[in-house]
């Protein structure tokens, strides 16, 4: 199997939701860091599809059974005001194109075992990538930044679950810069004759370790002046 493989499967996963009724609000970006790249032995980002019935509001009690194995990261997100089409997008280009950024929260849940039960293998990046790029739900900060206002690398956020900090971060931990992810997202999509549409929300990569959520608990994101943004599970 092979990674464009992978993303033909999610393809056909994409396009069934699609003949069901389910709207494309957006994309996420998944494997940004360093470290998560070096777990998985790739040296590339993936990229998945954010649906319509992904968005949870801010603050929300995600309703028991809605997930498998959910976990959490904390990300920030870009809302487009322009189509962003490759090849060969710049940072600059990725900051003329968004109407604003707001911090937020990317439930990750996958339909594959983590580790087979009976051959104890674990699961790739192509697993992960046909699956979505592992994500399950968004949610977004109602406070929303002017994106040439911010330097993003600084961007940084203190992630607590059940009041404990379980991780911390900064925008820098996505690639170096989220700009950076942007563009890799947009060029990737021009190879595919794809593009990110004005109005979509983009998810950048995540800046912190996932976090395990299971039921009851609760989970916070401080972004300081950047905003905040909260999800409960029953």
């Amino acid at each position: 199997m092979t990674m464009a493989d992978a993303y033909a499967i999610q393809n056909a996963w994409v396009n069934l939701k699609l003949t069901q009724g389910r709207k494309i609000k957006g994309r996420k970006i998944g494997l940004t860091s360093r470290a998560m790249q070096s777990q998985l032995n790739i040296d590339i980002p993936d990229s998945g599809i954010l649906f319509d019935d992904m968005f949870f509001d801010g603050g929300a009690i995600v309703p028991a059974g809605r997930f498998i194995e959910p976990r959490i990261e904390a990300e920030i997100a870009f809302i487009m005001a322009k189509d962003l089409k490759g090849p060969n997008v710049t940072p600059a280009q990725v900051l003329a194109a968004t109407a604003t950024v707001a911090p937020a929260l990317e439930i990750l849940d996958t339909r594959i075992f983590r580790k087979d039960p009976v051959t104890g293998k674990t699961r790739t990046v192509f697993d992960t990538i046909s699956d979505n790029a592992a994500n399950a739900g968004i949610v977004v900060g109602t406070q929303h930044s002017d994106p040439n206002k911010v330097d993003l690398k600084w961007v940084g956020a203190i992630t607590t679950r059940d009041g404990v900090v379980e991780e911390t971060g900064l925008g820098a931990g996505v690639l170096g810069d989220p700009l950076l992810s942007m563009a890799w997202l947009a060029n990737r999509l021009a190879e595919h004759y794809d593009y990110i549409r004005a109005g979509e929300v983009v998810l950048s990569g995540s800046f912190v370790r996932a976090i395990e959520a299971p039921s009851g608990s609760q989970f916070h994101a401080d972004f300081g002046p950047f905003g905040s943004v909260s999800i409960s599970f029953t």
